[in-house]
């Protein structure tokens, strides 16, 4: 399984250990020692999981965990020696996913990576499907404000991806001109207001610049606008 990691363990023996054994099993594996170094290195690579001891010099995991979770949202897996007093409550609330205790033993370890990253799969292809939306290989991503054709960015303004998202949505549907106004920022809906006609026309305009030759935006008379299959 396709894994990031970054394992922040002061124990040399164990760090060295735990390293190898994990790219043994195919994982990509960062180490660091110091846990004043922990929260830069977790922005910067982003792993899927961060494997965090509690005792660290620099900085204690306690505060790690809790920390990083104001920016982080990958999987923490705590490690945590038989006498720690946190309690399983305390570590969850900090913001760990799991914990594992050591001695840590290699299978087990593995087994706890493997149920942790099909639960973090899980989690971003539910949040996924919230934001991306598609028609007639148009992909338009609600969260980041982009729209894609054969994976090539569309150059389009705020209100003409706001248009394009919504007839996407609505696919092979009517969509009403008072609706489309409604839905694009700065636009007061009125049937004297060609403001959303100018904008259908541009977001045509950029459709055919963008070669997409297969979808058009029809005008149903009377009624408003429909995404169609060419």
């Amino acid at each position: 399984m396709d894994c990031n990691i970054l394992l922040i363990e002061d124990d040399m023996h164990i760090g060295n250990l735990t390293k190898m054994f994990l790219e043994a099993e195919g994982y990509t594996v960062n180490w660091i020692e110091d846990g004043s170094m922990a929260l830069n290195k977790i922005d910067s690579l982003k792993p899927d999981l961060v494997i965090l001891d509690l005792m660290l010099p620099g900085k204690s995991g306690v505060d790690i965990c809790r920390e990083a979770r104001a920016f982080y949202s990958g999987m923490i897996m705590v490690v945590t020696a038989a006498e720690d007093e946190m309690s399983e409550v305390s570590l969850f609330k900090l913001g760990a996913d799991d914990y594992i205790t050591k001695p840590v033993r290699g299978h087990i370890l593995v087994a706890r990576i493997e149920a942790l990253m099909r639960r973090y799969k899980l989690v971003q292809e539910a949040e996924k499907s919230l934001y991306i939306s598609d028609a007639y290989g148009i992909v338009v991503n609600s969260e980041n404000q982009t729209a894609y054709y054969e994976q090539k960015p569309l150059n389009l303004t705020n209100s003409e991806f706001e248009i394009l998202q919504l007839l996407i949505e609505n696919k092979g549907k009517t969509v009403s001109r008072e609706h489309c106004c409604r839905v694009v920022r700065g636009i007061e809906y009125s049937s004297y207001n060609r403001s959303i006609d100018m904008r259908i026309s541009g977001l045509r305009k950029k459709l055919i610049q963008a070669e997409i030759y297969n979808a058009i935006i029809k005008t149903v008379r009377n009624q408003g606008y429909r995404l169609v299959k060419a």
